[in-house]
């Protein structure tokens, strides 16, 4: 029987094909079936809300976020400038605080004499605020917004200013000239006759040329009393005052042939003028006074009050506020045609590192620094408030060495130390003999001891080189200013000169000083303390050196003598870890016996030569402009 073919057989090999396409059917079937019994059951279960299980998270540690915050950003503050007059000449008076110019002006006429850290203590202000004091803006003027060198001369400079005072004291007439980014904030308005070069410093613009600048400042007067008084000013080259956008005082640099108010620089006083007969009379700085209009403040009713100094020649820069209240009475200045001695407008008590830095070249007489308002008649001392913590003084003596000394056995002997011969401790008992230990035969703890009663012989040696250093730039029609600057480094050396192993940690410090030429005292200069041990490593020695000290010898002008400072001595000590003195160098024997006063001090205090601070030698008889004596 012929067999089919097998194109013949359908759909599956071996499978026929009504049966291959039944099975299709009834899977087809089935599935369909078991989607609608899914589908009828799913729509008849209840739904349920069901919590889901915690999840066990792992905590992470939230650091604080540091964000920096605009010193403007805090609610202005009414603080008050406190006074203490006496009733019988004026009501008891806290004049309103104002912004604090935190900081002292630098430098002093002077030979030898410290350069300020005028990024650090300022008469322009301070980095911080303290609530109650004045914003400061420092304005390049020679310079465009973005910093680029623009033309720029006196006359122009007064010129932008006045338009400046014209519009209101508007801010935006100023914005295309540099701006320094850094403000200052400030509580009193006193900046002695100083290079103008140094002004710009305290803003931060060491480069900047000193002229054609300014700086403006804007606070609050308020006081909680009735109170009435009148600013005095004094400036080289202005210094305008703005309460409540009226301008109440206003000084500028005078023509000294007529002194009156010299023309090329009356524009900025926007048509204001003095109605005291008082003004121009009486020498302050380097200028005569200014008297400005009274003004009234009511309790707690606060008025808004702008400051705007100008420098526009270059060479000497001073501005000076004073207040005094109605009714008040006070001293007469003994010195340069006499008038009262007031004291500077201030909204907070002044640091004695402040005062100091002022007063080294403010002429005594003119302005009183301490205590807010002061009453004179209580003679009242600028330093009074701040007296000096009590030390120690340093003795050139041994501690006593008596002791109870205990041995490796634990037996115990009371005895005093005397000497160690080789390896034998030789101590001395109550009844005098004398007893020769083994070193090796004392606890742990006495060897420790008789190792710093022995201390290695020390060899230390003092160190000064000085660098001299270019003046300040002057403005291009001046020469440049009279002064001779030297950077100095100052450092110790110590060297082991005996034999044998010291491993415990010593400490040397230096301290370097200066004299004052035209008197007495003496500055600090600067000190350095380091630990370390005398090593093989280190070859038993050791180095310290601070950083640079900048003086100045410099002479305020051609007919002045200079005066200031001038290097004058060091001490090194070395301490071990007892902290006592174990070897120290001095080439004044002085130093050494008021030492311990001069620990409490830092660079830039002035003291006498029994370690006690004072305060700096002041301005002499010949230091005013010979019109002004």
């Amino acid at each position: 029987m012929k067999q089919k073919s097998n194109k013949s057989r359908g759909i599956s090999k071996g499978a026929p094909s009504a049966f291959v396409i039944s099975l299709i059917v009834h899977v087809a079937a089935f599935m369909l079936a078991g989607l609608l019994v899914v589908f009828t059951v799913t729509l008849k279960e209840e739904k349920k809300f069901m919590p889901p299980k915690p999840i066990d998270r792992p905590k992470m540690k939230l650091k604080k976020p540091k964000v920096a915050i605009k010193k403007t950003s805090k609610p202005k503050s009414t603080n008050r400038i406190v006074t203490n007059v006496k009733k019988t000449s004026m009501p008891n008076i806290q004049l309103p605080e104002m912004g604090g110019m935190g900081a002292g002006v630098g430098g002093g006429i002077g030979d030898f004499e410290i350069m300020p850290d005028l990024t650090a203590i300022s008469a322009f202000g301070n980095l911080q605020s303290i609530g109650n004091d004045f914003v400061g803006t420092f304005y390049d003027l020679k310079r465009s917004r973005n910093g680029s060198p623009r033309p720029m001369v006196r006359d122009q400079a007064i010129g932008v200013l006045s338009r400046f005072i014209r519009s209101g004291w508007r801010r935006s007439n100023l914005a295309e000239y540099y701006q320094s980014p850094r403000k200052l904030y400030t509580s009193v308005f006193a900046v002695p006759p100083i290079h103008a070069s140094l002004s710009p410093a305290a803003f931060g613009e060491e480069d900047t040329v000193g002229y054609c600048w300014a700086a403006h400042y804007k606070g609050q007067l308020v006081y909680p009393e009735d109170i009435e008084f009148r600013f005095w000013g004094q400036a080289d080259d202005a210094l305008i005052v703005r309460v409540n956008n009226e301008i109440v005082s206003g000084s500028v640099w005078l023509e000294t042939r007529t002194f009156a108010p010299d023309p090329r620089f009356t524009p900025l006083l926007d048509g204001w003028q003095s109605s005291s007969p008082d003004s121009y009379k009486y020498a302050l700085g380097n200028n005569l006074a200014v008297v400005g209009d009274w003004i009234k403040l009511e309790p707690g009713v606060a008025k808004d009050m702008e400051v705007l100094i100008v420098e526009a020649n270059g060479g000497l820069f001073s501005s000076l506020l004073c207040v005094e209240v109605r009714g008040a009475e006070y001293p007469k200045n003994p010195h340069h045609l006499g008038g009262m001695t007031l004291p500077v407008f201030k909204t907070s008590v002044l640091s004695r590192d402040l005062v100091e830095l002022i007063q080294a070249d403010l002429d005594a007489g003119d302005a009183r620094l301490a205590n807010g308002f002061c009453d004179y008649k209580q003679n009242v001392d600028v330093f009074a408030p701040m007296p000096e913590p009590e030390v120690n003084v340093v003795e050139d003596k041994e501690l006593p060495l008596k002791r109870t000394w205990i041995l490796e056995t634990g037996k115990e002997l009371e005895a005093e130390y005397r000497v160690l011969m080789g390896g034998n401790v030789v101590l001395e008992n109550a009844k005098g003999r004398q007893i020769k230990i083994p070193l090796t035969e004392l606890s742990e703890q006495d060897r420790l001891q008789i190792e710093l009663l022995n201390p290695p012989k020390l060899k230390l040696d003092f160190s000064k080189h000085s660098a001299q250093i270019q003046p300040p730039k002057a403005p291009p029609d001046q020469s440049p200013p009279m002064w001779r600057i030297f950077d100095f480094t100052f450092g110790a050396k110590i060297k082991q000169e005996s034999s044998g192993d010291y491993e415990h940690p010593l400490t040397v410090e230096y301290i370097a000083y200066g004299n004052h030429v035209n008197g007495p005292n003496y500055v600090l200069l600067d000190r350095q303390k380091e630990e370390f041990t005398l090593t093989k490593e280190n070859n038993r020695s050791h180095e310290v050196y601070g950083s640079e000290t900048r003086v100045i010898y410099k002479m305020t002008r051609s007919y002045t003598e200079p005066r200031g400072i001038e290097y004058g001595g060091y001490i090194i000590t070395v301490k071990d870890v007892r902290g006592e003195i174990i070897a120290y160098r001095t080439n004044k024997k002085w130093l050494y016996k008021c030492l311990g006063k001069i620990d409490k001090m830092v660079p830039g205090w002035h003291f006498n030569k029994n370690g006690d601070r004072v305060g700096p030698a002041r301005p002499g008889k010949g230091e005013r402009p010979n019109w002004l004596r």
